[in-house]
This record gives C-alpha cells, sequence and structure tokens, in this order.
C-alpha cells in the first residue's frame, strides 16, 4: 500500500495541467450529452469506455443519427488515427510492463504529452507512476463529464458553440509548443501538409492521408534535423 501511495503521490504534480483542462472539457461535454437528451449514466460510461475526448464529442452527433456500423467505424478511424501513432511511439517505454494494456487505452493527447517529458522521480516504480498518471487524467475527464451531465439536466444551458473547445485546446496546445521553440520545422511541415490535404481530400477526408505524409516526412527529416539539434 506504501509503494501504491508514493507511486500516486510522485504522478499528481504531473497532472494538474491536465486536471486544469479535463475538468472543464469534460463538463461541457456532460453538458452536450445531457442536451441530447442522455442520462449521466451514459456520460459515466463514455468516459470510462471510450475515453476519447473529440470522440465522445462526435459520439454526440453519431447517437442523434441514423446508425451506420461503416461509418461510425470510419468516423472513429478518422478522429483517433492519431492515438495509434502515439501507441506506437511508447511501445519501448512500455515494454514489459503489465500495466501496458491500460497505458496504450489511457494514452490521450495530453497524457502522451506528460509521459513524453516526465520522468519518475527517484524510488518510484516505472509502471505504477506511467499507470497513475494516465488513471488520474482518466478520472478528471471522468469527474468533469459527471458535472456537466448532471449539471445540464439541473440547469438551463445553451450549448451552442461549446463544441468548440476541443479545436480550442488543440490550438493552445500547439501555440504552447511553438511558442517553446523546439521543434517548429516539425510543426511547420505538419501544418503545411495538413493543408494540401485539406484542399486536396476535402474536410471530411483528410485526416488519414495528411497524419501518414507527416509521419512520412517527419521519417525524412529526422536525420537532418538531428543533426541541426533541432527536436522532434
Amino acid at each position: 500500500m506504501k509503494k501504491l501511495i508514493f507511486n500516486l503521490k510522485a504522478a499528481f504534480p504531473y497532472t494538474i495541467p491536465v486536471m486544469l483542462g479535463y475538468v472543464f472539457l469534460g463538463i461541457a461535454f456532460g453538458v452536450l450529452l445531457s442536451q441530447a437528451g442522455y442520462s449521466p449514466l451514459w456520460a459515466l460510461g463514455m468516459s470510462c469506455l471510450i475515453f476519447a475526448g473529440s470522440m465522445q464529442f462526435v459520439c454526440v452527433d453519431l447517437l442523434l443519427s441514423p446508425f451506420s456500423v461503416a461509418g461510425t467505424i470510419l468516423m472513429a478511424v478518422m478522429v483517433n488515427a492519431r492515438h495509434s501513432f502515439y501507441a506506437i511511439s511508447m511501445l519501448d517505454k512500455y515494454r514489459g510492463l503489465p500495466q501496458k494494456p491500460y497505458l496504450i487505452f489511457g494514452l490521450t493527447d495530453e497524457t502522451y504529452s506528460v509521459l513524453c517529458s516526465a520522468q519518475p522521480p527517484e524510488g518510484a516504480d516505472r509502471g505504477l507512476f506511467y499507470f497513475f498518471v494516465t488513471l488520474l487524467d482518466q478520472l478528471y475527464w471522468i469527474a468533469g463529464s459527471l458535472i456537466g451531465a448532471l449539471a445540464g439536466q439541473l440547469l438551463p444551458f445553451d450549448a451552442e458553440g461549446i463544441d468548440f473547445v476541443m479545436t480550442a485546446l488543440f490550438i493552445v496546445i500547439f501555440v504552447g509548443q511553438w511558442e517553446d521553440g523546439g521543434g517548429r520545422v516539425p510543426a511547420a511541415v505538419g501544418v503545411a501538409i495538413t493543408l494540401l490535404c485539406l484542399l486536396i481530400f476535402g474536410a471530411e477526408s483528410f485526416l488519414i492521408p495528411s497524419m501518414l505524409l507527416i509521419l512520412a516526412a517527419l521519417a525524412a527529416l529526422k536525420k537532418p534535423l538531428d543533426r541541426k539539434g533541432a527536436a522532434l
């Protein structure tokens, strides 16, 4: 028990920035789900079993639309394709850890960002440290979605525009990384390829081609950028 508590305390400070974002984003999701006519139990179930913020926002529209298995699968792949790249890049870090299945399941954008830079403090168990970072982040999201779902049932809300919060979050993350000064070339490459694919494939189909092309471009540029000291 002492070991668990020690690792929980070690992980918690790293998750505070995520908590500040996830609680409010979860509230936005809960409000939208409630406005669509679904109970807080739906918010709890989706946040426990899906736990993919952007996809959960999309699911609100999917629940209100005629059901299509192929369309739902395609939408899930398009929205969450980036998570596959996250998981692949973390395989070495997670190698041999008994918590690996849950760690891959819980690898959101923000958790990935934390775990890429965070180092377990002295005396901490690496697997438990990663586990508690991931678990705490999911608990923040669950708490926010429940608060939003309950508030949406008890209080009148105008939910127009609230689904923009995920887009705003990604913009803030991008600007923050750009201002850090490292890796601006990869960021510029990503933006250029994404805009090009948007023009070629359209707004409904550009995501997967752009991610594949970005991956190929960064793989080709890795050695030149490493020689120049650019951070990938």
